[in-house]
């Protein structure tokens, strides 16, 4: 396999990793849009396998000349890119996997479904954390019965040991981060898409050990197109993220006086937009580079041979001291890198699918473990 992972950051980063510690890959390709030092987990792999470039996706041409040498392409970089870029790689006839999150843009790339059957490649967005490998798991979960009434999703990225005032340390982008706590969160109420307010509804998930009590709550993005795919047959499906208790109310505040609006307001002379000012300020104070984790729990509530039940699925992944890689970079980046190995090794059909449509579970499951990332039901 040849393969091209585009971003050279955090995720894109772990994602060549993994596959560099894959036999069957004979080689992987790194594209940025500038060409800068490794981290020292990658270094160690400098060599033939790994390639360097210089990469400016907006250069059609460019990426042309680029996704000619792989069989497939993992997309890490901002998500507003996919769209094209998944649409060149139908062109070219290579497979093409992205990290999403962004709904709107994954429905224009449905819309190459036909031209990529055609071209007996896949194109699957939507594969990192969430979404990507809760997904799957709650399609797991829902393969399990026979007639479903509700599905829960839970996920959160956290500092091992949180400190006041939010327990919250910056996983990937505080602007991201911010969005999510401001965008109406889609969910499926009495079988119909609905949106409910970002931050609200919050309920307490119980996970033991260290980890505790987390609190959970309404934010956008997690089921992406689950949610029209099972609008009329499941009557309840909803996303939410876990944070250390007391952290929605502190951000909630932060939001209801207008401390991440867009506006902007006149002070002392000078126009200045809130948002901007938090995010420089809170983000400053929240990248504390330390150890992290993730915590994920999938409920599903349903019936199976005439017995009601509730059936949930966990994973809890820690900071790798061993490499320096931070679990967050291990469940999003490892992610991709096993979806794009599935679509490279033919163990994908052809057309455009997320990853709860497409990505065989158990399989997926078994890549995961031998990682390190444990599926457990309990």
């Amino acid at each position: 396999m040849r393969l091209l992972v585009l971003g050279a950051g955090l995720q894109g980063t772990a994602c060549a990793f993994d596959l560099l510690n894959v036999s069957t890959v004979t080689q992987v390709l790194l594209a940025d849009v500038r060409v800068g030092p490794l981290p020292p987990f990658l270094a160690a792999h400098a060599g033939p396998r790994l390639e360097q470039l210089a990469l400016d996706v907006r250069s059609d041409d460019a990426v042309r000349a680029v996704f000619a040498r792989c069989d497939a392409v993992l997309s890490a970089i901002p998500y507003y890119y996919n769209a094209n870029l998944a649409r060149l790689a139908v062109e070219m006839g290579v497979h093409f996997t992205d990290l999403g999150g962004n709904t709107e843009i994954v429905q224009q790339q449905k819309q190459l479904d036909a031209a990529a059957r055609a071209k007996g490649v896949s194109v699957i967005p939507d594969t990192g954390l969430a979404p990507g490998m809760v997904n799957v798991i709650a399609q797991h979960g829902i393969d399990q019965f026979d007639t479903v009434n509700r599905v829960k999703l839970f996920v959160g990225g956290l500092p091992q040991e949180p400190e006041p005032p939010l327990g919250y340390q910056i996983a990937y982008s505080i602007e991201g981060m911010v969005d999510y706590y401001t965008t109406p969160s889609l969910v499926v109420r009495d079988g119909r898409p609905a949106q409910v307010r970002a931050l609200s509804e919050r309920e307490t998930v119980h996970f033991g050990g260290d980890i505790g009590d987390l609190e959970a709550f309404h934010t956008a993005g997690g089921l992406s197109t689950m949610v029209y795919r099972y609008a009329g047959q499941i009557p309840t499906m909803e996303y939410k993220t876990l944070r250390y208790p007391g952290h929605a109310h502190i951000m909630e505040a932060i939001r209801d006086l207008g401390l991440l609006d867009t506006t902007a307001v006149d002070v002392k002379g000078q126009q200045v937009v809130p948002r901007d000012v938090f995010v420089k300020v809170a983000g400053d104070h929240l990248r504390k580079g330390k150890p992290d984790l993730v915590a994920l729990r999938v409920e599903v509530t349903g019936t199976k041979d005439g017995t009601h039940a509730t059936r949930a699925w966990q994973v809890i992944d820690r900071y790798d001291a061993a490499h320096g890689i931070s679990a967050m970079m291990r469940t999003t980046g490892y992610t991709l890198s096993i979806t794009g190995q599935l679509q490279a090794g033919g163990d994908i059909a052809p057309g455009v699918h997320t990853p709860d449509e497409c990505v065989p579970a158990e399989r997926y499951f078994r890549m995961l473990g031998e990682r390190g990332i444990g599926v457990r039901e309990v």
